[in-house]
């Protein structure tokens, strides 16, 4: 899901202003790849139930990162409200998907 979105994300800031790829495209296209990788990342600490918490929450604070950048992308008039919307939601199930997995770190354990 975060992938998906994160790959939605790239396909739709290719349509940015040039002058904002190296400010809000790169940031946002960083953020929500962060949030993959950092998943990738817990995973693989999971026998750690500390280290895990620490990577997925490193995944939260990138996935609300990211809804900020959406919020700007909005407001500047690249991304239509309800596309960005969308987004904005998907990110937030996310967050809520990762504060579980927080909350639960047994359940993921090998």
């Amino acid at each position: 899901m975060a992938f998906d979105a994160a790959m939605e994300i790239f396909r739709l800031t290719g349509t940015f202003p040039k002058e904002e790829r190296y400010s809000l495209v790169d940031q946002i296209r960083r953020s929500s790849r962060s949030v993959c990788a950092n998943i990738a990342e817990a995973f693989e600490k999971r026998l750690f139930p500390a280290h895990f918490r620490s990577k997925l929450s490193d995944c939260l604070s990138e996935a609300a990162e990211t809804q900020v950048w959406l919020e700007f992308s909005t407001e500047c008039g690249y991304l239509e409200s309800t596309r960005s919307n969308e987004l904005f939601n998907q990110y937030a199930f996310i967050k809520g998907k990762l504060i579980k997995m927080m909350q639960h770190p047994e359940d993921w354990k090998v």
